[in-house]
């Protein structure tokens, strides 16, 4: 079993450098049956609970139309993470990988993101399925699913050259 902030054999951690104020502010607050890591689900599920996204003012404006959009991404704060790891074992199987080649929620940056089934909207509450976070986590942004959306122009020559 997973414990929370267990530096597993091979993993390894660095001293991070100060943090800087990206200007992040949290616009509202998911609201999830899960209080601890240790039961919270790794990926979230079509089939999980219905959770809240309960966005705060001057907010709550922003979130007009959502109800056309079947799926969203949600993005959020992951507030109880480690920022140190930066090679991992997630599995604690001895098989460790950069934090950059996995999904964990220890990131330098600790910010989760998921695509939800959107259930309904009640107010400044929006109602979803598919989370994968904490109870009480902050909300830092909510976006239409993009895999719904066209690409607006046609790609063109070089759109894909990495060019140095």
């Amino acid at each position: 079993m997973v414990r929370e902030n267990e530096i597993r054999r091979a993993e390894v951690a660095v001293e991070p450098p100060p943090a800087t104020d990206a200007g992040l502010v949290f616009i509202g607050r998911i609201r999830t049956p899960w209080t601890s890591r240790l039961t919270c689900p790794r990926q979230g599920r079509e089939d999980g609970p219905i959770c809240r996204i309960e966005i705060f003012e001057p907010w709550t404006a922003a979130i007009d139309g959502v109800e056309a959009f079947e799926r969203l991404e949600v993005l959020y704060w992951l507030h109880q993470s480690r920022r140190d790891l930066v090679r991992q074992s997630p599995a604690n199987n001895g098989e460790v990988h950069g934090t950059f080649a996995l999904r964990s929620p220890v990131r330098p940056n600790p910010i989760g993101t998921s695509i939800v089934t959107l259930i309904g909207r009640d107010g400044a509450t929006i109602l979803v399925r598919g989370l994968d976070c904490l109870d009480e986590t902050p909300l830092l942004d909510l976006k239409p699913d993009r895999s719904l959306f066209t690409p607006i122009a046609p790609a063109q020559t070089g759109d894909f050259d990495v060019g140095g």
